[in-house]
């Protein structure tokens, strides 16, 4: 009986609900009830307002990323451009500072006044040493201007080595580094004399034939000698280098003395050949 009551109210509730819709239906389309209608509509829309809001600001980031995936290859290409554009102006600056570091190299080997009046031919070096065992280099000069063998090359520093070797166009120097080469050097504050010899690229020249009683310290600098023995190929008071070791052994007749170059003979960029023969 219970379920027959229930039953019973739904058709009724449900004849209703059919009843009132045809009705409004019926009001909405005769415009009598336009009144009515647009309250729920606008009830209904400011009902929505807030979810359509909210639906906007969440599909609003998804449209931007997409606005962004479409424009990644504009971007990408832009980027490009920036990074190029950033090469070729450190390529610049670098090139300017190579130019300027050049430029300072040559000056420095016009302010030779140790040079005295001797002639005088400035070159480039093309070739850099190949090994520790043969420390040569070459110049873009030679025979033509006037470099003969056994000519001295300085730069602004002090002594580099001699020429070995000519050419019409270009000429061959030995370090004063390389095993095989070698000058006699006289130290400017005591005035001890002896003969240095190179050790290989990056080491310091060996002195001999110092007296044991020559005052000789760390700091002196040595100079081409002039004198014979080895040294005749060099004009006098050409700076050699700074000795960094000066040692007394006992029972020995000669000191233990090194000396560094002042010339930095691995990064030569310009030299100057000195047009005075043995």
């Amino acid at each position: 009986m219970a379920l027959s009551r229930r039953n019973g109210r739904s058709r009724v509730t449900l004849l209703f609900l059919i009843l009132t819709s045809i009705t409004v239906l019926t009001l909405d389309f005769r415009g009598e009830g336009a009144g009515v209608i647009d309250r729920v509509r606008h009830t209904a829309t400011d009902a929505i307002a807030p979810v359509r809001d909210a639906a906007d600001s969440v599909f609003s980031p998804v449209g931007s990323a997409f606005s962004g995936i479409t424009g990644y290859d504009h971007l990408k290409d832009e980027n490009a451009k920036l990074k190029s554009r950033i090469a070729d102006l450190q390529g610049a600056q670098t090139q300017n500072e190579d130019a300027v570091r050049e430029l300072r190299e040559l000056l420095a080997l016009d302010h030779l006044d140790w040079v005295g009046n001797a002639k005088q031919v400035a070159a480039r070096v093309v070739s850099a040493p190949v090994s520790n065992f043969e420390q040569t280099i070459e110049l873009d000069k030679g025979s033509h201007d006037g470099i003969k063998v056994d000519m001295p090359v300085v730069t602004g520093a002090g002594l580099v080595g001699r020429v070995v070797d000519v050419s019409g166009s270009r000429s061959t120097v030995r370090l004063i580094t390389d095993p095989s080469a070698s000058v006699g050097v006289r130290m400017a504050r005591s005035s001890a004399t002896g003969i240095a010899t190179g050790d290989g690229a990056g080491r310091r020249l060996t002195v001999g034939f110092i007296d044991v009683n020559a005052d000789v310290r760390v700091g002196d600098l040595a100079v081409t000698s002039g004198l014979s023995g080895g040294s005749d190929i060099y004009p006098a008071s050409i700076p050699v280098g700074r000795v960094t070791r000066a040692d007394r052994q006992p029972g020995e007749l000669q000191q233990r003395v090194e000396v560094k170059p002042l010339a930095d003979v691995a990064h030569l960029r310009f030299v100057k050949v000195l047009q005075v023969t043995p």
